[in-house]
């Protein structure tokens, strides 16, 4: 036994496999379990489809992760209640810590009437899809005419560009429970979506919540820059839709006909400054508008199935942790189990936030390891475990077998990318069989 820690390390996107990457190079050995076929995450399947720069860049980092000769990848497995393996399961293969980085795979729910109508999704559902996540990229997606977005982040941003540029739909309205002043999209990634709006309705809109806005003295001219500043650096149209915002409203309900959603029921808001914060408060005053399809883009919690206690749509951290790192706390409540990434903390940042979460979450791990001897796990009775399954399950080579084919497909297509966008394809492009 070459005397080295084992951790497993569940979820292969940026947070895990960065994570991965801190355990191994300071030599432990690392399993990694992911419930996708491929490595990436939302750094796969959340970043929209034709950043093929910083898609290629951070692929290449998974790759150098992936080859480190400490680090073994199990793909197509899952962790959880509902999982092939549960916590309890995976802890009891001997391992000497685990490090939970599976993102935040719930789906926050307002508990609004007609939810279940036709034509009401979470932005997490469409955006896997049009990332051909499987089994999102199977879903069928009612896209009417006229959509709205709740939300008004750069995941907002991202499908009303899905639902204009590609879907061509004539209308998408940004429903904001704030103001102007609190958008939270970033400059660069609104330039792709700005030609859009529709600039005589933005002033019009900016006249109808002025009042809201400057009965806190909020300054109106820095909320409307904060929206248009991306203007001078705008992507050209590519289709006939228009953008919209509706400030200062929240959605209480959506009404429908025949199962099919019609129309969203928005209650007007005022905004209150209480010690410097901005929230958004009901004015009892509803109106009703005609859409065919609303998203919410509100952000994620963590599956409460997984296994770790939650509160608050997330996993319950040790308040007094043992190990901080940076001030925070990466400890769950169940001993030698740490969290990283959106698992720690959900929605929060983006690729480079993961990645620094990550690595900070396996020192975290690292310290504790400090405090015990191995326990000499066995990783061929780890392997074993997985080969047991009775599913196919995906290892590095794998991996690469299905890049070289996606590569040379993407070539014979004449395309800057080419995906599968279904488990069996992918497993077919392998050699592997479903019932390996």
């Amino acid at each position: 036994m070459d005397n080295k820690y084992l951790v497993a390390v569940i979820g292969a996107g940026p947070a895990g496999l960065f994570g991965a990457r801190e355990l191994a190079s300071q030599g432990a050995r690392v399993a990694i379990f992911n419930r996708d076929i491929k490595a990436g995450g939302l750094a796969e399947y959340g970043i929209y489809p034709d950043k093929h720069t910083m898609k290629d860049g951070l692929r290449k980092q998974f790759r150098q992760t992936l080859d480190m000769p400490d680090i073994t990848y199990y793909g197509n497995v899952t962790i959880g209640t509902h999982g092939d393996l549960t916590l309890d399961e995976l802890r009891a293969l001997g391992f000497d810590a685990v490090l939970v980085a599976a993102g935040a795979q719930g789906t926050k729910s307002l508990g609004l009437p007609g939810e279940d109508l036709e034509g009401v999704y979470h932005a997490k559902d469409v955006v896997y899809g049009y990332n051909k996540l499987p089994p999102f990229s199977q879903k069928k997606f009612r896209f009417g005419k006229r959509c709205a977005i709740i939300g008004a982040g750069n995941v907002m941003v991202d499908i009303a560009r899905h639902l204009l540029n590609v879907q061509k739909v004539d209308e998408v309205t940004a429903i904001v429970r704030r103001g102007p002043n609190e958008v939270n999209f970033t400059k660069d990634e609104m330039k792709h979506l700005i030609a859009y709006l529709d600039l005589d309705e933005f002033e019009k809109e900016m006249g109808r919540v002025a009042p809201a806005v400057q009965a806190i003295h909020q300054d109106l001219e820095a909320g409307r820059h904060k929206v248009l500043d991306s203007l001078s650096k705008a992507d050209p149209k590519t289709a006939g839709g228009k953008f919209h915002f509706d400030f200062l409203a929240s959605p209480i309900g959506m009404l429908g006909e025949n199962g099919l959603m019609t129309q969203l029921e928005v209650e007007d808001n005022i905004l209150v400054d209480k010690d410097g914060k901005i929230s958004a408060k009901g004015t009892g005053v509803k109106r009703l508008i005609d859409v065919d399809t609303v998203i919410f883009a509100i952000g994620d919690k963590v599956d409460e199935s997984f296994g770790l206690p939650t509160e608050w749509n997330e996993f319950i951290k040790n308040k007094e942790p043992r190990f901080p790192v940076d001030g925070l706390s990466f400890e769950s409540v169940v001993d030698g189990v740490f969290v990283g990434g959106w698992s720690r903390k959900a929605s929060e940042g983006l690729v480079g936030y993961a990645r620094k979460d990550g690595t900070s979450a396996a020192k975290a791990v690292w310290q504790y390891l400090q405090t015990k001897q191995p326990a000499n796990a066995s990783a061929d009775a780890v392997t074993a475990k997985m080969k047991g399954l009775n599913k196919p399950i995906i290892m590095k080579d794998d991996i690469k077998r299905l890049e070289a084919v996606e590569a040379e497909e993407a070539k014979k297509r004449g395309l800057e990318e080419f995906k599968y966008a279904t488990n069996e394809e992918m497993l077919q492009a392998m050699g592997l069989t479903e019932t390996a």
